[in-house]
């Protein structure tokens, strides 16, 4: 009886302990900690030291040289570089213990420079830009200006294999074994689709955001212009059409065009589209090609009948009009 109340006793005391894990908090649910890696310092990267009692060296912009080496007064010359703030901190610690007795330096990076990400293609501002600790995939994105209407639905990323294999699925090493290469799906990170996929952006990584295949709409339509197509298998005439906001009172339903580049010429192919059929079930929906230009004729009789009904109007009114006086 007395090992009963003991062990529900002991029970009571796991649960109400502060130090205890509820099931959210258990370390196995935590991402692991090498996905959050501490900044790294590197040439050209310029750091503050704020150190009390330590003038000489304290609250002035320092550069970390090509070599990755700082020069200080009372300590010399350091290697800091591939060093984490906090063991640049310690590493200064110790060298200042010969002239204070109990050294405090903070560093704090003032201005990063030693980890450039390039961002190319359709972005508002393609170049390099500094990743300035963790930032994710979308978060550089934004930095380089977003993605600009004719971006497509992937983005190809090259990483040097030093930082690892790219994590998502299908990333691949080239043949020198020196790069990771992977294409992630950007619309399906944005839509919350693959979350996974907004990965941690490392130093020297290229993101390359190419043109999104196109197809365009003219004629009479509402909204005719050029339209990219989305990262599913295939867009068709009907999803085209509803891009475009639909057609206009005369357009020609029965007689649509597609005109498709032909492999390897520069003349387009004539395709006929029966939209009403395709409306009805009649016939099946046809699927765009990058490149396409569906092309939505008047139908001459549509707006010759509306002209006519127009001035018949007109006339009918003006007839009332001058019936009255």
């Amino acid at each position: 009886m007395i090992q009963k109340v003991l062990s529900i006793a002991s029970v009571f005391w796991f649960l109400l302990s502060p130090n205890s894990a509820s099931p959210q908090e258990l370390p196995a649910t935590k991402p692991p900690q090498d996905q959050f890696p501490a900044y790294v310092l590197g040439p050209a990267d310029v750091i503050t030291l704020h150190a009390i009692d330590v003038e000489e060296i304290s609250n002035k912009p320092i550069w970390i040289d090509t070599d990755g080496f700082i020069n200080l007064p009372l300590v010399g010359r350091l290697k800091v570089a591939g060093m984490t703030t906090q063991e640049a901190e310690s590493l200064l610690n110790d060298r200042l213990r010969t002239y204070v007795k109990d050294p405090h330096v903070v560093v704090a990076v003032t201005d990063f420079r030693s980890q450039p990400v390039s961002v190319l293609g359709m972005v508002g501002r393609p170049g390099v830009h500094q990743l300035q600790g963790r930032k994710t995939l979308l978060e550089i994105l934004s930095l380089a200006g977003g993605m600009t209407p004719e971006a497509g639905a992937t983005a190809r990323l090259t990483r040097r294999i030093e930082y690892g294999e790219i994590p998502v699925q299908g990333a691949t090493v080239d043949g020198s074994g020196q790069f990771s290469t992977a294409q992630v799906h950007l619309k399906a990170i944005v839509d919350g689709l693959s979350p996974n996929e907004n990965i941690l952006i490392r130093p020297h990584d290229v993101i390359s955001v190419p043109k999104g295949e196109i197809v365009y709409v003219i004629g009479d339509v509402k909204k005719a212009g050029g339209f990219v197509l989305s990262d599913r298998k295939k867009t068709t005439v009907m999803e085209v059409l509803a891009m475009a906001e639909g057609m206009g009172q005369d357009a020609n339903r029965k007689k649509a065009e597609i005109l498709r580049l032909a492999s390897e010429q520069e003349e387009r192919s004539r395709i006929v589209v029966n939209l009403d059929k395709i409306f009805s079930g009649k016939e099946t929906d046809i699927a765009m090609q990058a490149e396409d230009i569906l092309v939505i004729s008047t139908s001459f009789s549509k707006s010759a009948m509306r002209k006519i009904a127009g001035t018949a109007g007109t006339m009918a009114i003006r007839a009332a009009i001058y019936g009255l006086y």
